[in-house]
């Protein structure tokens, strides 16, 4: 790939190229640097003919459910079936978020997770948004699945995902609540707080026992107040937290996606939350136990109107974040490497340095996906 502008690193480097070999970058510069390294069996695309523009490391979503009229919680293929959507939107790779169920369902949908990690490695593994969250700060979620983080559930979920979790959300003000992130984190997921209640004080003893990501700012949470501020305000303030943001013109007005990004640099992960509908028709479905009905691209609970998820995709929240005043190499940023930092991947994910794999997004002036490669290829 020769003749684009690669946005990545925090910066734009016009006349680029980034050479894929195996699956991984093998070079990178500007100029006609590329041609030394051309062979006649190597695809030699040039962006600027293949009417792209800008050349991004792949995207990774921390957090969503859904796409294309599929549903993460319902199996393997529809797993496959709403990633396809994704991919087609940016989305190399993707943590696979499943909403509260009994635990016997739970611990299955998990244990799916955990085998499809082994054959689609765009799949990254888990992401349990409950059971353990404020029944006062459940959102889209079925309070009568909720419940208290007793050890042996924690274990129980852990256990099925075999090393595959990624990410539990929870509330820290709940009974238990610290020593399930403590377990969480020793099992090698992050805990990520969320769906709280909790104040300024409850949330930094949540991060000071390793929870290190803000599940949706400002959704499902008290929002920041002068004089109570809240976990926003302790996630923003602290260097080990990734605060998820959804940038989609329903969740967050544009003012509050400036000032996440500018009061935590570097540290804001775009995600879409996106259930079923994402790249959908408007119409009924379900979110786990509950019904959804998605009018002009907004889901919202059948039953209340509450939010219920999004029906983004990462590029269009690329695109409303720019809009937003975001500048593209923080914008992408927040796509790629801040995401790819919360997993512990930012050796090989999030990134088109020499070595890393070789995921990446071309895009044209007006930031639309022109072309996708996850692996290369």
């Amino acid at each position: 790939m020769h003749g684009v502008r690669l946005v990545d690193a925090g910066r734009i480097v016009p006349d680029a190229w980034v050479r894929f070999e195996d699956g991984r970058v093998t070079g990178t510069g500007t100029g006609d640097g590329w041609r030394a390294g051309a062979t006649s069996a190597d695809e030699i695309v040039d962006g600027t003919a293949a009417a792209g523009v800008y050349l991004t490391p792949g995207f990774i979503d921390l957090h969503g459910h859904g796409g294309g009229g599929a549903s993460y919680d319902d199996g393997a293929e529809a797993i496959r079936a709403a990633r396809a959507v994704h991919r087609a939107h940016g989305t190399t790779r993707a943590v696979i978020s499943l909403v509260p169920a009994p635990l016997d369902h739970l611990a299955a949908r998990v244990a799916v997770v955990a085998e499809l990690t082994r054959t689609d490695p765009d799949i990254l593994g888990s992401h349990l948004e409950g059971p353990f969250l404020d029944p006062a700060h459940k959102g889209a979620h079925d309070d009568s699945l909720l419940r208290t983080p007793e050890p042996g559930a924690v274990e129980r979920l852990l256990e099925a995902g075999r090393g595959t979790i990624r990410q539990v959300t929870l509330a820290p003000e709940l009974p238990g609540a610290v020593a399930a992130i403590r377990a969480v984190v020793a099992a090698g997921a992050a805990a990520a707080v969320g769906h709280t209640g909790a104040d300024l004080e409850q949330t930094r003893a949540a991060f000071d026992a390793g929870a290190s990501i803000l599940t949706h700012a400002f959704n499902a949470m008290p929002g920041l107040h002068h004089r109570d501020p809240g976990p926003v305000a302790a996630a923003a303030a602290d260097r080990r937290v990734t605060l998820e943001v959804i940038a989609d013109g329903v969740h967050l007005h544009p003012e509050i996606v400036r000032i996440a990004f500018a009061a935590a640099p570097g540290r804001v992960a775009l995600i879409t939350d996106a259930m079923a509908a994402a790249g959908h028709a408007d119409g009924h479905y379900e979110l786990g136990a509950l019904g959804v009905d998605v009018e002009r691209g907004v889901a919202r609970l059948s039953d209340g109107g509450a939010i219920a998820g999004s029906t983004l995709t990462q590029d269009a929240a690329l695109r409303y974040a720019f809009a937003a005043g975001i500048p593209l190499p923080d914008a992408v940023h927040a796509l790629t490497t801040a995401p790819a930092r919360a997993l512990g991947r930012a050796g090989d994910l999030g990134s088109l340095a020499v070595g890393a794999i070789a995921d990446a997004v071309l895009l044209s002036e007006d930031l639309r996906v022109v072309r996708v490669w996850t692996a290369g290829s």
